[in-house]
């Protein structure tokens, strides 16, 4: 017999990027909330874009088993923000009228938005509307306020590390430079890890602005002492000291102008610097595809089932988050547009400069 809940009905959705992990979540969700509770389960398609046209379909246990292990997202995903890129956009009056109705149509008692920043934002905004949403954290760049981890983030770290290692073998044969990007806009956490775990000799983060020339000096020391190759390790967010001056008008403008990505900007600068043949690899996309790794399906396993006991309690407005060695939830506003960046005293920052990995400044 299932388990009394406060929740008959439910939706779920993933939006914004894809990232290991999303379906063993999916799965954690729909298969506790089925099983132990005897929910209904409407799957919305392609994020926010499937409330606003009404592309929904009842999930049955046939359509969440069998895909723990699988990559990307069985009920798609789309970038559609109803309230705007920005916290100062307007927010679309239609699009958010459209969510609310279908909600309403398909008489949903909450709504689980599976998501990073802005997904969590948007679950906020319209809570305030007054639906009841649930989010859970998922990012490979495990920037989301409030949780300690998000899963997609150890997978992504594998991934990078993985080529890093593979990097490692190319730039000793060659005596080369090489320049690898990883993705990270606003926060370094992935590219301070990877970077530590495949032993890169500069990191480049954007929270701490690099100047070339500290780089140029780093390197040529170290083939002064008898280390011919170097390995960079970039996110695509990090920023020169003069950048860090820029607005983001004038810094978008820069960007544009010496492309294609950073990487590539750095390599010609450290070849220029340092007369060092000097390579660029962009790892792109592949960091957040293919499957989770096993801490990511735990991780993003625990964080749907806990999901599915909040729906049962009816603690909605929240959202599920990683507390120290202990799964919990924290209120939907705590991660509402913010970026949890990583703090100039992290340990691992302190790890990095101890054996002698050049952070830029």
């Amino acid at each position: 017999m299932p388990i009394n809940s406060v929740t008959k009905r439910f939706g779920i959705l993933t939006a914004g990027g894809d990232c290991p992990g999303l379906n063993a979540a999916i799965r954690g969700v729909c298969s506790a909330a089925h099983d132990r509770y005897g929910m209904e389960i409407i799957g919305i398609a392609n994020g926010f874009q499937g409330l606003i046209h009404e592309d929904t379909k009842l999930l049955k246990p046939d359509d969440f088993t069998g895909i723990l292990t699988l990559g990307g997202t069985i009920l798609g995903s789309s970038r559609e923000k109803p309230y705007g890129p920005t916290d100062k956009d307007e927010p679309d009056k239609k699009k958010v009228y459209a969510i609310m109705e279908t909600y309403s149509k398909l008489k949903l008692d909450c709504l689980v938005v599976l998501g990073g920043n802005g997904t969590n934002t948007t679950g906020c905004k319209l809570s305030r509307e007054g639906l009841n949403i649930i989010g859970l954290p998922k990012t490979i760049d495990n920037d989301i306020f409030g949780t300690d981890r998000t899963f997609g983030f150890h997978s992504a770290l594998a991934i990078g590390t993985e080529a890093i290692d593979r990097l490692h073998t190319t730039a000793q044969s060659h005596n080369r430079v090489i320049v690898i990007e990883l993705m990270g806009n606003k926060a370094g956490w992935l590219a301070l890890y990877a970077g530590v775990a495949g032993g890169g000799d500069v990191i480049l983060i954007p929270e701490i602005p690099y100047d070339i020339n500290v780089i140029a000096r780093h390197i040529k020391k170290q083939a002064k002492s008898g280390k011919a190759f170097s390995i960079v390790v970039v996110a695509e967010g990090a920023m020169s000291v003069e950048e860090a001056e820029m607005d983001k008008k004038d810094r978008k403008k820069y960007r544009l102008e010496n492309g294609p990505s950073i990487g590539y900007r750095i390599a010609r600068e450290i070849q220029d610097k340092t007369n060092t043949e000097t390579r660029a690899t962009v790892l792109g996309y592949v960091q957040r595809g293919g499957i989770p790794s096993a801490s990511d399906r735990i991780l993003a396993t625990s964080f749907g089932t806990a999901a599915a006991n909040l729906l049962a309690s009816g603690k909605y407005g929240r959202m599920v988050a990683l507390l120290g060695n202990d799964i919990g939830s924290v209120d939907l506003s705590v991660p509402e547009g913010k970026v949890k960046n990583v703090p100039a005293d992290h340990f691992m920052i302190d790890s990095a400069r101890a054996v002698g990995t050049c952070m830029g400044d």
